[in-house]
């Protein structure tokens, strides 16, 4: 069945995923999701993932963390939608719980969290937020 918002159906597998307490979590591949979980890694919100070659699709696999029985990720949210994309600029780039969240940005050099756009003074789109 086709996915008219990829992003949305990663963040939302993810986000059951560790609801239920699952130890991973498989989602079909694409360079932007390899970039969020390249993200989420970086941050210390899942151990680690791996892409995987299946039959006709890649998958990335990803492990989630865990502290004390509660997951590292506790909120997932879709920004920038196929209808509606959200751009700011590097002045403008919001702040996710005053600093302890992320917001994932995509730039002209890539997908970057908050901190790293705001260092380099670049704007773009506001994909995510994470906390």
């Amino acid at each position: 069945m086709p996915v008219t918002d990829p992003i949305s159906d990663f963040l939302v597998r993810i986000g059951n995923a560790a609801k239920a307490k699952k130890l991973r979590v498989e989602i079909p591949a694409s360079k932007m999701k390899v970039g969020l979980a390249e993200i989420l890694k970086k941050e210390n919100y899942i151990h680690d993932f791996s892409l995987m070659e299946d039959n006709k699709q890649n998958v990335i696999k990803i492990h989630l963390k865990y502290r004390d029985g509660a997951s590292a990720i506790t909120g997932l949210k879709r920004i920038s939608k196929p209808g509606l994309r959200i751009y700011k600029d590097s002045e403008k780039l919001p702040r996710v719980l005053n600093g302890l969240g992320t917001a994932v940005i995509s730039t002209s050099k890539g997908l970057m969290t908050d901190k790293e756009a705001r260092n380099q003074s670049i704007g773009g789109e506001v994909i995510c937020y994470i906390w």
